[in-house]
């Protein structure tokens, strides 16, 4: 029996603690000190920032908290993906994703399924070093007790029709399935807090206002920045065709409220999209 093709994590040791018992602790710490407000119906998605744990793991928990007690059997993580690549959207080659915390297996047949829904190519790579779907792995390895497959996807493609499409083609693969949804972005990057929380505060009005669009429209015009801001609005327009219809933040803070450092900030927000 040939070994599984891994891809190996790029990030552990620098984005996040590489000893699994360290990892662990940390990432159970974050959640334990989440003070939640009630929510009323069933999570379909979250939001969660994506910077290392040092930085944004406090308000990542406050998304990933919101899924304690489910168990999917399929766990669709959609990012931005920040280096340079000619295709609009990507995947692993590899046939499962390392952390420290084991190995998560991609699920394939999913893959297909979504693939044929999109009239454009999900382009797979190899050995890819994208922080941003990667960080918020070891969360979900944390919080589901069960087993479940991944489904990876990286937009390079910030165009709103290339976000709807694969919101589309995502709500029609989960449909049937015991999935659910993961957007990751962080916020405004290296302004000035107060200047960072007014850009922050208007995208996550957008956010709340569960109208996608709207999202691109902060973004080209400078009202609010969010460097996912296609992978959130990918995963709303998903939502939405699942029957979602709220959308409510949970948490923003800054690095700066970390480092103590207001000079030159990253917002990190997180939400939950609910189907009430």
């Amino acid at each position: 029996m040939t070994a599984p093709d891994i891809r190996p994590s790029p990030i552990a040791g620098t984005w996040y603690p590489e000893n699994p018992k360290i990892l662990a602790a940390s990432i159970d710490k974050f959640l334990a000190e989440v003070k939640l407000p009630k929510l009323s119906g069933q999570v379909i998605a979250v939001i969660a920032p994506h910077a290392g744990h040092r930085y944004s793991g406090a308000v990542a928990a406050h998304a990933f908290a919101t899924l304690h007690g489910l168990a999917p059997d399929l766990a669709a993580v959609i990012s931005p993906f920040h280096n340079y690549s000619p295709h609009p959207l990507l995947t692993t080659k590899h046939q499962a994703y390392a952390t420290p915390l084991g190995e998560l297996e991609v699920d394939r047949s999913a893959l297909a399924e979504l693939q044929s829904q999109l009239p454009l190519p999900i382009t797979p790579m190899a050995n890819d070093r994208e922080h941003s779907l990667e960080i918020e792995l070891p969360f979900l390895q944390r919080i589901f007790k069960n087993k479940f497959k991944l489904l990876p996807i990286m937009l390079r493609a910030q165009e709103d029709s290339i976000a709807k499409q694969l919101g589309e083609a995502l709500a029609h693969t989960l449909q049937h399935k015991n999935a659910i949804l993961i957007a990751s972005t962080d916020l405004s990057h290296f302004y000035d807090q107060r200047t960072a929380s007014t850009y922050d505060q208007e995208m996550l009005k957008r956010f709340e206002a569960f109208d996608p669009a709207s999202i691109f429209e902060a973004e080209q015009t400078g009202k609010g920045f969010a460097c996912g801001h296609a992978a959130v609005a990918a995963v709303m327009w998903a939502a939405q065709a699942l029957g979602a219809n709220k959308v409510q933040v949970l948490k923003h803070a800054t690095s700066g409220d970390v480092t103590g450092d207001y000079s030159s900030v990253v917002g990190y927000g997180a939400a939950v999209i609910l189907k009430q």
